[in-house]
This record gives structure tokens, sequence and C-alpha cells, in this order.
């Protein structure tokens, strides 16, 4: 099984402030201190496996787990083969955390990239004399049903999109969620696509009526990562919610503090150059409120303090309330606060012994915006370190790229029509290749010449022969494009296999692993691919792999 990395670079779309963070994060690993310091510097925080993470104040980051946080992970981690997990943490060890929102079926393959990266790093941390251990955080308190009600699955023609249409008719969290019978005929499909392999039968026995989203993601990756001592929290209840109280109160009682310390942080991010991630409105927070009766999540937002309320107000949907009235909400029913995303991080540390957290590009790039909450709320920047990518290559997919004597890279990024092109221009006989390319390089070295010959006697008539030179070069375009056409037309698997090829490695336009199924690739791969996983998310060397099985 081959194995190779590419940059970063080769997958399209990355955003600057990511790309930046991985070069900075080799120099400051490898002891290279290049073009002195950067700004990168003081939004993010190194970690070498083993060492403290340096704090900034006082820090509230717990040294170890406690008791109730531990007993709620023995309660939502009942396997024996955890046992050992939770005597590492019981001992005193620390945490590498991970998480992701709870989808359909194990959502995409990024998901267990992430897990095999937190599970790589807390043994690296472990070797260097300081225990730790892997958590994956379930993010079921988000309300965007949209981004988790599918997963793509491929099939004969490409690629299936199954999809639970079954939603709540209010904006209740994704995770609580309860699955109807309206999952059985879903479940049965992708047991068919999955060719009903052990993953398949996994995916059946976690996604059941009668069971949450959050619930039956958890049941799955449990048993998908078993053996490698993944512990999985659902931070949603009510004593997740209690530990992490001291977070929400400061957001509470330090909203406008935090808002204009984020406002600083965005101005620095972008008079560096850099793309805001998440945007801060005049009135937004860091908080929502979820209904009682309902279950609905609702964004809280902020209103300017008056000679009535001198700590201002906040709106919850038509709903307003005091700072003494949502204070009383979090000593009594502390699960109704749920932090955003940018709080997230900081909620996770509260609750956590947390050395690093294991983020991807996206998540990479708000961290810039986190770290100043972290940084005044919990006294430290905890470190965040890039989480695994890969793009899998299966053995027929191998057979076509070696069929054309193409590489993966050549794929990623291209369009099917566009290789479909470049594909039949290359199958086209010999000769009509040479006449088309001997043709083409005298048209552009006679334009060439005759350009620079009628604009040196007039610049007005070297504009308008540069305007006719165009389309000509066009036509010579589109001559090419037309023989290329009818190659594809006489070689009909041309067009099928560039599909075959972007469908397998650069889905819908779209980097594989956040597209394609992880349990698909495991299905494929066998379960002895997380495994491999592991093993290869140990590597330090930072990139984008090509798995070859």
């Amino acid at each position: 099984m081959k194995t190779e990395c590419l940059p970063l670079e080769t997958l399209p779309g990355s955003q600057r402030i990511f790309l930046d963070f991985c070069r900075r994060h080799t120099q400051i690993a490898e002891g290279i201190v290049a073009n002195g310091p950067s700004p990168l510097d003081r939004w993010y925080a190194g970690w070498i496996p083993g060492q403290p993470v340096a704090a900034v104040g006082r820090s509230l980051v717990p040294e170890r787990i406690s008791e109730p946080m531990l007993a709620l992970l023995a309660e939502q981690n009942p396997d024996p083969a955890q046992r050992a997990s939770l005597d590492r943490l019981r001992a005193g060890a620390r945490t590498v955390v991970t998480g992701q929102q709870v989808g359909l079926f194990g959502g995409s393959a990024l998901i267990p990239y992430k897990a095999a990266t937190a599970i790589a790093l807390a043994a690296a941390a472990t070797a260097h004399s300081t225990p730790h251990q892997p958590v994956f955080w379930l993010a079921g308190e988000d309300h965007d049903f949209a981004e988790v009600d599918h997963v793509v699955f491929p099939d004969r023609r490409g690629f299936e999109t199954l999809r639970y249409e079954i939603r709540p008719d209010v904006p209740v969290p994704v995770g609580k969620l309860v699955l109807t019978r309206a999952i059985e005929p879903l479940v049965e499909r992708a047991q068919t696509l999955l060719s009903w392999s052990e993953v398949g039968d996994c995916l059946a026995a976690a996604y059941r009526p009668g069971v949450t989203l959050a619930d039956a993601f958890h049941a799955l990756y449990a048993r998908i990562f078993a053996r490698h001592g993944l512990l999985i929290l659902d931070p949603s209840g009510r004593e997740a919610h209690r530990q992490g109280a001291p977070v929400l109160r400061a957001a509470i009682e330090r909203a406008d503090e935090l808002h204009q310390a984020l406002l600083e942080r965005n101005r620095e991010l972008e008079g560096a150059g850099y793309h805001v991630q998440v945007a801060v409105a005049e009135r937004s927070s860091l908080l929502f409120l979820i209904d009682p009766a309902t279950g609905a999540r609702t964004a809280l937002r902020r209103t300017p303090a008056g000679v009535d309320e001198p700590h201002g107000l906040w709106q919850a949907g038509r709903e307003m309330l005091s700072t003494g009235e949502l204070l009383a909400i979090l000593d009594s029913e502390p699960e109704r606060i749920s932090p955003s995303a940018l709080l997230r991080p900081v909620f996770q540390d509260c609750i956590l012994p947390n050395s690093a957290y294991v983020g991807g590009p996206a998540e990479i790039a708000y961290f810039a915006q986190t770290a100043v909450l972290l940084e005044k709320i919990l006294g430290r920047i905890t470190p965040i370190l890039p989480r695994f990518s890969a793009t899998v290559i299966d053995p027929s997919t191998a057979g076509l790229l070696a069929r054309y004597d193409l590489t993966p890279e050549r794929v990623i990024g291209t369009d099917p029509d566009a290789l479909k092109q470049s594909l039949a221009a290359r199958s086209m006989p010999v000769a009509t290749k040479q006449m088309l390319a001997t043709a083409g390089n005298a048209l552009d070295k006679e334009l060439t010449a005759l350009n620079e010959h009628l604009a040196a006697m007039d610049a007005n008539l070297g504009r308008a022969a540069g305007v006719a030179a165009s389309k000509m070069r066009y036509q010579m375009n589109r001559l090419r494009r037309l023989a290329a056409n009818f190659q594809l037309q006489r070689e009909s698997s041309i067009g099928r296999d560039a599909a075959t090829m972007c469908n397998a490695i650069f889905p819908k336009s779209i980097p594989q692993e956040r597209v394609l199924g992880a349990a698909a690739l495991i299905s494929n791969a066998g379960m002895e691919f997380v495994d491999r996983l592991v093993r290869e998310a140990a590597s330090p060397e930072p990139g984008h792999w090509l798995l070859w099985l």
C-alpha cells in the first residue's frame, strides 16, 4: 500500500492564514525562526508533546479531569474496552481533543481523519512521558440541520446522496433530533451501497428509530475506533454545562469586553491581510439560549446599556432578559445556555484538562479569533494542530490513472469536462496532434511578428491587429477542441473514464475528504484501514496525503 505526501496547496480553496499557519508550525517544530516574528505567533500557541502549555495568566484549565466529568465519560463510554482510557484519565492523564458536528451515517471522511490525528497525537505525547487521552467532542448543539442531514456514498454512476428528509419544526440542536422509522429505508440503501460490509452492520446497529442523531453518531464511531481507546463525549447535558459554567458566566458578565476584544482581533487580522472567518455583528454575542419547551436554539443578542438597564439586555427572539435573569438560568438550568463556535474551544478547555485541539482548515482559521477569548477567559491560548488530510485511491481508480499516465494531482482541482478534453487531445492520432501543433505554432509566430510590425507603423493599427490576432488564435483553439470532441465521440470510454476518476478523487469539484462518506471509504478499504489512518496521522510532515489501497 503506497503513501505519498503532496503540498497542502494541492487542495484548492485553502485560506492563506491556514497555509501560513502550517508553514509557521513546521518552522517552529524544526527550530527555524525565519524572517523574525510573525503576527501568527500572537494568535496561535505552539505545543511540544509532553510539555505543559504556557499560561498567560491564572489559567482556569483544570490540571486533571474532575470526578463529575469522569463519571459522565464513563456513563457515555460503557464498553469494557474503554476502561483503560478512563483509568488513564483517573490517574491524571491530560487530553487531546477534536470534534465535529454529528451527521447522518457518520458524515464525511474528514471526521475519522480528525479522530485518527487526536489518537496519534495523544500517543506521541504519552511517549514523551506525559500520559494523554484522545477525546472526540460531539458538536450536537448546532442547529444547522442542512449541514448534517445527508451523506454521499459512491455507486456505479458516480455517487448517490442519501438524505434524511424528516426535519424538525423548530431549529433544535441537531444532536437532539430523534430518528423516526424514515431512517430504515435509508439504512437499507446504505448497506446496499456499502456491499453489506462490517461497517454497514455497524451503521445499521447505530442508526435506529427512537435514537437521537448524536447517540447514533456516537455509537458508530465508538465501534469504528473501539481498538484505539478513543473516548467520545456528548457535552449537551446538564453536568457538562455545570462544569463549563465559569466560561458561560464570563461570556454573560463580560460580554461587552469580549465583544470589543473580538472586534480588535478582527481588525488585526484584516490589517495583516487575512480574511476574518467568523463575522462579529454589532449586537451579536457568544451564546445561544435553548427554549425549555420546544428545544429551539436561538442566538442571544445584546442591547445597549441605558439608564433603566445599566448592564444592557439580552434578546432571544421575542424574549428580553436582563443579565440577572440570564445568570439565574445558568445557575438553575445551565444546559439551556449554549456556546457559539468561537466560544466552544474555551468551554471545552474549562471542563477537560486539554493540551491541544485538532482542527481542520476552517477551525484553524477562526482559532485566531478564538485565541483572544482563550487568553481573556482561561488565561492561556490552547495550541491547535492540523488534522490529517488525505485522498484515498482505490485499485480501480489507480488502474485508470495508470492507463492514461495521470497522477492524482492532475485530477485534483480539475473540472471533469476539462479533463475529458485533455484526455481526448492526448488520445488523438500522432499525425493529427503534430499537424495541429505545427499549424498553431506557425500561426502564433507569424501573428506575433505581424503585430509588432504593424504596431511600429501606427499604434491604432497595432491595436486593431491585436484584436484580429486574438480572434484567429481563438479559432485555432476552437479547431483543437473540435478535433478533441471528435475523438471523444469515437472513443466514448474516455469521457466515462474521466468522469469516474473525477468522481473518485475530486467529487463534485470538492476535495474527496469533504464529500465522500467516511463509512464508504472505510467499507471499501476494510476496518483495518482505521489502523492505517492512525499510523499515517502520526507523521509530523504536514501536507495532503495520497493513500493508495
